[in-house]
């Protein structure tokens, strides 16, 4: 096969097809030959209020023209402009404090250090453990690839990151106490308690984990009972409570955060994607002010990131948030992720190769095995999950390849906020026509 004129240029590593996009509107990906292709997924689960948005671009122009580059610790109106909005439409009221960098790994990565910071200002030096959750992902940095738990994305990186305790996330469908069983919050809080214990929790600076996880486990959500437990247990033992909200955070699960449908109160925060909605690359760190203070009263600082916050970023970030409160899509992500559910259901319920679907707001995971009925996975080398995007590109769709290694065959869908009811259609019958050309003929484990 001979290789794409382009392929000098891009990816960095050389692989298979390129994906030449020269445009994008709404949920639509224009490629360089004609072809229109359903962005399924929003890109990484990033973009909700739909592409080509002149608005955000006039925002970001604006801005730039402005003020260009600012160094991080500067006061600029638009970084002064995003925060207010933040404390005063999104964040929990008791999360105060913000610190802006260009991406969820970096906040991660500064979520973790401000969790060690803040122990050391209070005198606990011994503090210094982040206990994570297998499944997730908090990000590709050494030490967020060992806070988290994707041991694809960790392979081959183990020496040089720091190997830190993990536990069970709630996984539902595959409970060692049986399918669903009505006790696996409870097994996973009480291993998270039983982790502190055992690593002695005056060593435990924190426990971070997705309020739903994201990719990594396919959208897996916790019962009712975890997250009461899981904060019982850190404010027994003195550790703080870290939530990742990058990829489910303003709105994407049909409310703000993900954090509000467990009523979850966080110590620290961070959420990114949908913070500009992908129109630039930026996070933030939302912490309260009894984590801050004991840094304040040292005159210790958070350390920035050069493009943290950057003038343009902030633009498009305010303007983003502006466009999904003024179009209530915080509301519309509700409405229309019920919409896809019950499309959902209804093409791929009874799939002999599906055995779950599952999600919220437009945050969805497919789980695909060899045999729903005794959940057997397909062989590890089958290739299913690329198999699946791969199909869905010839059909002219994109979908989200999730899972970790261990969490396999999962298919996820992130489409923006302002997907038609029409396009919603076309999504669910092209990712079944995906799947049926990728499941064929494929053999159990």
């Amino acid at each position: 096969m001979a290789a794409h004129p382009k392929s000098h240029l891009w990816p960095f590593v050389p692989s298979g097809r390129i994906i030449d996009v020269v445009k994008a509107e709404g949920v639509w990906l224009h490629l360089a030959d004609g072809t229109r292709i359903l962005d399924a997924a929003g890109g990484a689960i990033a973009a909700s209020i739909g592409h080509g948005r002149r608005e955000v671009a006039d925002a970001m122009a604006d801005a730039v023209a402005d003020t260009g580059y600012i160094v991080p610790t500067f006061l600029t109106p638009q970084r002064e402009r995003l925060v207010e909005r933040l404390t005063s439409n999104w964040l929990p009221k008791h999360l105060t404090r913000v610190h802006l960098s260009s991406g969820g790994s970096e906040a991660a990565d500064a979520a973790i250090r401000l969790a060690r910071m803040h122990h050391i200002a209070k005198g606990d030096d011994a503090r210094w453990k982040i206990i994570g959750r297998t499944p997730s992902y908090h990000g590709a940095t050494a030490l967020t690839l060992a806070a988290g738990g994707h041991t694809a994305r960790q392979k081959g990186f183990e020496p040089y990151a720091p190997d830190l305790p993990k536990v069970p996330a709630p996984y539902a469908l595959r409970s060692p106490l049986g399918r669903h069983h009505a006790d696996e919050d409870l097994r996973c809080a009480k291993a998270l308690e039983d982790t502190i214990l055992s690593e002695g929790p005056e060593t435990v600076a924190a426990f971070m984990a997705e309020s739903i996880t994201g990719s990594s486990g396919g959208a897996l959500q916790p019962g009712p009972r975890y997250w009461p437990e899981v904060q019982r247990i850190c404010r027994a033992h003195g550790v703080l409570l870290i939530v990742d909200e990058v990829m489910t955070g303003f709105g994407r699960t049909g409310a703000r955060f993900g954090s509000e449908h467990f009523d979850i109160k966080a110590d620290i925060m961070f959420a990114g994607k949908g913070l500009t909605g992908g129109y630039a690359p930026l996070a933030g760190i939302y912490t309260t002010e009894d984590v801050v203070a004991p840094l304040a009263a040292r005159g210790d600082s958070l350390m920035f990131y050069t493009y943290g916050g950057h003038p343009g970023a902030c633009a498009a970030a305010d303007k983003v948030l502006e466009i999904i409160e003024r179009e209530a899509l915080v509301e519309r992500a509700a409405t229309q992720g019920a919409k896809l559910q019950a499309l959902l259901q209804e093409r791929l319920g009874q799939h002999p190769h599906v055995a779950e679907i599952r999600g919220r707001g437009l945050l969805w995971g497919i789980e695909l095995v060899a045999d729903r009925e005794t959940l057997e996975h397909f062989p590890s080398d089958a290739g299913i999950t690329n198999a699946v995007v791969a199909h869905g590109l010839r059909e002219g769709a994109f979908f989200y390849p999730g899972g970790t290694g261990e969490v396999r065959d999962v298919i996820c869908l992130g489409p923006a906020f302002t997907v038609s009811d029409d396009e919603l259609e076309m999504m669910a019958d092209r990712l079944l026509s995906a799947i049926n050309a990728a499941t064929a003929h494929k053999a159990a484990a």
